[in-house]
């Protein structure tokens, strides 16, 4: 008895569909590997040159330290901040309705447009010695410009939409019944955002803790305008790694590079796996 093999074909709407997709992935590839693989792969080839003692030598000093240390300060208290108040203010752009909240809207997208740089010199104009500001910062024995504050300020200033902008579309999606459910059966405020609101909004606070935390340790521009970038006291990851290629210090440079991107590579992976484990 013979045995009959039928070969399926694809229509050419279908080859040409295959097509279509095998191009577009090919695409994204190349985008992806051209704007961010080489470059990693650049880096870790300078940082590694000369070895891997050579390497560490170079980042294994104070300066360096010191500016990690600080990094990490800034990042921490700005990210404590947009926490509360970036909460605060998705809140009330969705669960609240009034005059002027269209333009309100519109100013939490200004840090994407502002160069920082610009937001730097904004704050000394309106801290700095001959700022507007500036008779009240000396009745109170102040200092922001040229100092930590006012890098906090400027760190603030860049990273206040990733917050806002992560937690919206969440609570849009959020079923207000369940609320109304729980506040049915006798809970307090405070009990049903913990209960019910928190668990929904969970990956929400997750992810935009993580953008804005990794946002602020990248941060260059403004720090540097307004913290001035003096050695031992302003100084940033960021700031220290400009200083050591205008130095001529290559290896400690893209030593140190590599370690600041590989802080953020493991915080923003480690929060998609923890994710994905939950599921």
């Amino acid at each position: 008895m013979a045995t009959m093999t039928t070969v399926v074909r694809g229509t050419p709407a279908t080859q040409a569909s295959l097509w279509r997709r095998r191009v577009l992935i090919g695409m994204v590839m190349l985008y992806v590997g051209v704007l961010i693989i080489a470059p990693l792969l650049a880096l870790l080839r300078g940082a590694f040159a000369e070895g891997l003692g050579t390497m560490w030598e170079s980042v294994n000093k104070p300066d360096v330290w010191q500016a990690f240390w600080q990094t990490l300060k800034i990042g921490l208290i700005v990210v404590v901040v947009h926490t509360v108040f970036g909460t605060a203010v998705a809140w009330v752009f969705v669960r609240d309705h009034f005059r002027g909240k269209w333009v309100l809207n519109a100013i939490m997208d200004l840090p994407f447009a502002v160069s920082p740089v610009v937001v730097g010199y904004m704050l000394i104009l309106i801290f700095g010695r001959r700022g507007i500001l500036a008779p009240l910062m000396a009745a109170w024995d102040m200092q922001v410009v040229f100092a930590v504050p006012g890098m906090i300020l400027a760190t603030l200033f860049v990273t206040m939409p990733f917050m806002v902008r992560v937690l919206v579309p969440v609570l849009e999606a959020f079923d207000v019944r369940q609320e109304q459910a729980a506040a049915t059966l006798g809970a307090g405020g405070w009990l049903t955002f913990r209960r019910v609101t928190f668990p929904a909004l969970r990956w929400g606070f997750v992810y935009g803790i993580t953008l804005t935390f990794a946002r602020a340790l990248g941060e260059f521009g403004a720090v540097l305008v307004v913290g001035g970038g003096i050695q031992g006291r302003t100084e940033t990851v960021p700031i220290y790694i400009f200083r050591s290629l205008d130095g001529r210090m290559y290896t400690s440079a893209y030593g140190t590079a590599v370690l600041l991107g590989l802080f953020s590579i493991i915080l923003i992976l480690g929060t998609d796996w923890l994710r994905r484990r939950q599921e």
